[in-house]
């Protein structure tokens, strides 16, 4: 509900605050006092196209606030939850106007103005003065029909089932593009596959393979040196021989019983039994190494096969008895896809199906209820001077490639004005007053459970006057009771209806003019009612008139 409107510097209005109730709030005043002023202010704030001419002469810079007043279970709460901005009971919308600027700001939170406009649509309906919004949206006609036709439960399995519809969709594309990519890939994989299985790749095998090669590349040189060693060793006066003649030395020593090189003489038996070790190492090493150069080229050979499936594959040789386990899995799966592919393919259908069914019997239910409500609308219209109109709620069915989560229906409420004219939608075939009471015609009819927000009539009773006057107060006072509703309004009928009263005047000074708007009391209400009823001069019968038509005459 709107609860307050702060207006500053837009065009005759340079400082305006006003407090808004529920209920039927009326807004009159002379032509040309400001009335769609108000409308325009309060339309930047909802995120209307920024309109700088709307900034008052000599001023730089203008702003409009709205506050409204959210009940917890507002549709609005959820898009401010995404947006991440907190809120509580009060909602701030703010607009500015400065240097060809139009920041936008909702409780103190920077926002763009599409964000703006999206939460001002859920927040105030104006019908008669901005096209595109509120009823003259034909986008929001669907919803609309839905919501008083008491089917939400199918609204909302349709609307699942498409959802799983789409997700099988997904799913069977994503598996039937892989399965196509794989099987474009099998003939190669199997090739690879083969060639792996040859090569039969072990992981370390390079760093094993050059080991091996190092010393068959170089086998006469360790050969050589490997007899070397063994000369030094075995030879007469060698290592060997010369441990044991200092063991020798030793043993007659310890003849003569001194214990001094007891321990030294096990030391020497010691090495002298390692070196004897280490010398038959030696010999057969030198014996057993093989230097064949087909040895040679067979380990080049397995270097080069296991390097170039590398390369080919663009990894590390480690990485190629891996990379065939996993060429083995994917030729397994690849029968297995195939299943997988049957499995999605009859989830697909089977909630393609669910979905059509739903959305079907949707259809059907929406038609029966379209019939109803054309019936409501149309017995709403003479009384509103409307007994030549006719009113009908197209459902059409959508292409197929345009069915959504909603379901297979385009809804659009289409009216004519006269016997013998092409219906079409209401804001082609209707203008001015006739489009007003069309709009009012079908709120009173589509009031039932709409979210809390204000509705705004912008001079509904345009073109009439008399009893249609006074049908369309009685309606639009119907209306207030269960959404807050504001008018516009020249009729005094009207505004006899108005539990809260706003005058706008025009008042010049200093050779500039402000637009000003007063909340009227009881007696105020009365006065301006009567001006309405006689102009200027308000005479007593004009009183007694307007005391009627309040209600008040005792």
């Amino acid at each position: 509900m709107l609860t307050n409107l702060s207006i500053r510097n837009i065009v005759l209005i340079e400082k305006l605050d006003l407090e808004f109730s529920s209920g039927l709030t009326v807004l009159t005043g002379e032509t040309g006092a400001g009335k769609s002023i108000l409308l325009d202010a309060l339309g930047l704030a909802l995120g209307s196209r920024a309109d700088f001419s709307l900034v008052r002469a000599g001023e730089t810079s203008a702003q409009v606030t709205a506050i409204f007043f959210i009940t917890p279970e507002h549709p609005v709460r959820s898009i401010l939850l995404e947006a991440g901005i907190p809120i509580e009971k009060e909602l701030i919308l703010k607009r500015q106007l400065r240097q060809d600027r139009s920041p936008a700001t909702i409780n103190d939170e920077l926002v763009s103005v599409s964000l703006l406009r999206k939460c001002g649509d859920l927040l105030v309906e104006i019908q008669g003065q901005f096209e595109g919004r509120g009823l003259l949206d034909t986008s929001t006609h669907l919803n609309l029909l839905d919501r008083i036709s008491g089917h939400q439960e199918l609204v909302e399995s349709t609307r699942s089932t498409y959802y799983q519809w789409q997700n099988a969709e997904k799913e069977f594309q994503e598996a039937s593009a892989q399965l196509k990519k794989s099987k474009e890939q099998e003939v190669w994989l199997r090739e690879s596959l083969q060639e792996l299985d040859a090569l039969a790749p072990v992981n370390g095998e390079e760093e094993t393979l050059m080991a091996d090669r190092n010393v068959h590349a170089n086998a006469n040189k360790i050969i050589q040196g490997l007899q070397s060693a063994f000369a030094l060793l075995n030879h007469d006066e060698g290592a060997i021989s010369k441990l044991g003649s200092a063991n020798a030395h030793l043993t007659k020593i310890e003849a003569l019983g001194s214990e001094l090189v007891k321990t030294t003489i096990q030391r020497l038996q010691q090495i002298s039994f390692e070196l004897n070790e280490v010398e038959i190492e030696l010999r057969d090493a030198a014996e057993n190494l093989d230097g064949d150069p087909n040895r040679l080229e067979e380990i080049d050979e397995r270097l080069y096969l296991i390097r170039s499936q590398a390369r080919k594959h663009n990894c590390s040789t480690d990485e190629l008895a891996e990379l065939y386990y996993n060429f083995q899995k994917k030729i397994t799966n690849l029968d297995d896809d195939n299943s997988k592919i049957a499995e999605l393919r009859l989830t697909l259908n089977e909630t393609h199906k669910e979905y059509i069914s739903n959305a079907q019997q949707l259809s059907k239910k929406r038609k029966q209820a379209a019939q109803a409500l054309d019936q409501q609308v149309i017995q709403q219209l003479p009384s509103l001077k409307l007994e030549n109109s006719y009113f009908k709620t197209d459902i059409s069915p959508l292409e197929e490639n345009k069915w959504n989560e909603n379901g297979i229906d385009r809804v659009r409420f289409e009216a004519r004005t006269n016997p013998g004219q092409v219906i079409g939608t209401i804001d082609k075939i209707a203008s001015g007053g006739e489009l007003a009471r069309f709009l009012l015609a079908l709120k009173v009819v589509l009031s039932e459970g709409v979210p809390d927000k204000c509705l705004i009539f912008d001079e509904v009773d345009s073109g009439v006057g008399g009893a249609v006057a006074d049908a369309v107060g009685t309606r639009l006072s119907a209306l207030a009771k269960t959404i807050q509703t504001l008018v516009i309004t020249h009729s005094p009928q009207v505004a006899a209806k108005g539990e809260h009263h706003f005058k706008i005047t025009k008042t010049s000074i200093s050779n500039s003019v402000i637009s000003d708007t007063r909340l009227l009391d009881d007696e105020g209400h009365l006065e301006e009612v009567a001006r309405m009823l006689s102009g200027e001069q308000i005479t007593d019968a004009a009183r007694m008139a307007a005391r009627t038509l309040i209600g008040n005459e005792e």
